[in-house]
């Protein structure tokens, strides 16, 4: 039998995703890759993957995975709520640290909050790249599983867990709540005077239309100016562009969106904090804040840096690993000689 995970539930999501398929966006073929970096760095480091491997991306809980053929080692990053399933019953364990998953077992992302994303990685998890890549996206049919979104009976290519100690990040990363930062975007002047102020003040509302392609916002409409219009010839996109069409409500592109587009982009989301723009859930609301792209480059330093920091703190688990039933039995200290009473020595 092959060495394997098995999607039992496929949950609202799950794809497989890697760092992303690069090179590529002059044919219109996007990044896709998975929206939440920091989280895939950091659960392939705890079970010992190297940091941009293939994963699972997993949205709003309800998934379920088994192992299929040996133990596999697996890892959950973000703010889940887990249940472990076997003969013996349910129990919850714990993200943020690896756990070994044997035959027979279920593990069951109950719940993501804060947030609606969560990551999976399983150790020596293989995924064919397609285009130098494992990421799905589904629109072409590219990536693990002929481009599309897992399913209930899908397994998944991994190596047989081996013998030590599992791994943890003791502080995970604390949830940002602070405004989104975004640098003005190629066609800002394309706004009447007052955008700014209103795009910079507003609280908006994230809807229910809210994928990997992009998130549609509600709230205060920005007014383009009548003799540029709402539309634009079409020009490039990356992620994190935000286009305003003839609403006037901003749409925010994330991982999977279109490499070109013909409505005006009043601004560009910071990488820094694109993941949170991708991770909130549908009626929560956000606002924006302005800043320079020199900052924007800062900060994306500092993240970066927050985030090597984050991966040097993963530790081994306290414990696991060791016969703990053979230490605590065996005569671990002998010949102890007492100076005040040599006779009490042994």
């Amino acid at each position: 039998m092959s060495i394997a995970l098995r999607v039992v539930a496929a949950g609202a999501c799950a794809s497989i995703q890697d760092a992303g398929r690069f090179g590529f966006r002059r044919i219109g073929v996007p990044w896709s890759g998975v929206l939440d970096r920091r989280l895939m760095r950091i659960a392939n480091h705890l079970v010992g993957n190297e940091e941009n491997a293939p994963v699972v991306e997993c949205f709003d809980g309800g998934q379920q995975f088994a192992a299929a053929g040996a133990s596999l080692r697996i890892a959950i990053a973000g703010n889940a709520v887990l249940e472990v399933e076997d003969d013996a019953g349910r129990r919850q364990v714990a993200s943020w640290r690896s756990l070994i998953l044997e035959p027979g077992q279920a593990l069951r992302i109950a719940h993501i909050s804060p947030g609606r994303i969560a990551v999976l990685a399983v150790s020596g998890m293989t995924v064919p790249p397609v285009m130098g890549s494992a990421s799905t996206y589904a629109r072409a049919a590219l990536g693990g599983f002929h481009g599309r979104a897992l399913q209930a009976g899908d397994e998944i290519g991994a190596s047989a867990t081996t013998a030590g100690a599992g791994r943890m990040l003791t502080h995970p990363p604390e949830p940002s709540t602070g405004a989104i930062r975004v640098v003005p975007g190629p066609q800002h002047d394309h706004f009447d005077s007052s955008f700014w102020s209103i795009f910079t003040s507003s609280h908006y509302e994230v809807s229910r239309a809210a994928d990997r392609m992009g998130v549609r916002l509600e709230g205060p409409p920005l007014r383009h100016l009548a003799h540029h219009g709402h539309e634009i010839v079409s020009d490039a996109t990356v992620p994190g562009s935000i286009q305003v069409p003839g609403t006037g409500l901003p749409v925010v592109l994330l991982a999977d969106a279109q490499t070109a587009g013909g409505y005006p982009k009043v601004a560009t989301v910071i990488s820094a904090d694109l993941a949170r723009i991708a991770a909130s859930p549908p009626d929560s609301t956000i606002r924006f804040a302005a800043i320079g792209a020199h900052e924007a480059q800062r900060i994306a330093r500092d993240e970066e840096r927050l985030t090597r920091a984050l991966l040097e703190a993963i530790r081994p688990i306290p414990g696991e690993g060791l016969d703990l039933d053979a230490l605590y039995s065996g005569n671990l200290v002998d010949g102890v000689v007492n100076a005040l009473s040599p006779e009490q020595s042994r």
